[in-house]
């Protein structure tokens, strides 16, 4: 069984899209995912030159991402990939507006304390969010973001990237087969990049 750990922002729907192929994978490649936080706004955060819309997109990312962050803290990997996709479900598919109403419906669809929808507010785990964004993209590159996901190698090694970005959502043996060329080609030694670009909007169903 391999251990794969994807770092996410509640409000990305790339990334949304990206865990949606992984719990895809889980079906037909021995792969066990577990979903971490990271953030966006934190990444951005005093970053010149953004465009009027994005920074209004990461002034709405600091809230899931707390909330998500507070939840992981407490209870692990299992509560954080109830709560990411009861949250994400909404975000992506209802087009939920972040806000304490998101908050407690996703908190309660995942049995968790309504308590935690407090964290949206407050800075106090910011710190911590800077810490998961170090621990997600250190071996990835800090100019890039979410998805970022961890391969554990059974000798102990990472093989860490950025990614993929695609749309839809790969399913069934589609999505083992793109793992199996997301895994070939970041497994080889000096690999950086292959990219095009984007000729479609996420669709994150």
């Amino acid at each position: 069984m391999t251990t794969v750990d994807m770092w996410f922002d509640p409000k990305c729907p790339w990334a949304w899209i990206a865990s949606r192929w992984l719990l895809e994978v889980e079906r037909v490649r021995e792969v066990e995912v577990r979903f971490r936080v990271m953030s966006l706004a934190v990444l951005n955060e005093g970053r010149e030159g953004l465009e009027d819309w994005y920074v209004e997109w990461l002034a709405q990312a600091w809230g899931p991402a707390r909330v998500a962050l507070a939840v992981e803290r407490k209870y692990g990997a299992a509560a954080t990939r109830d709560l990411y996709t009861a949250l994400g479900t909404r975000i992506h598919h209802d087009r939920t507006p972040p806000g304490r109403d998101l908050y407690l419906a996703a908190l309660a669809e995942a049995g968790l304390p309504a308590e935690f929808a407090d964290a949206a507010e407050t800075a106090e785990l910011d710190g911590e969010l800077e810490a998961a964004n170090r621990a997600a993209l250190g071996p990835v590159g800090e100019d890039l973001g979410t998805p970022a996901i961890h391969v554990h190698g059974p000798d102990g090694t990472v093989n860490a990237f950025f990614g993929p970005v695609v749309s839809p959502i790969p399913r069934g043996e589609d999505a083992g087969r793109l793992w199996d060329g997301v895994l070939l080609v970041t497994g080889v030694d000096g690999f950086f990049e292959l990219k095009r670009s984007r000729t479609r909007p996420p669709i994150t169903r």
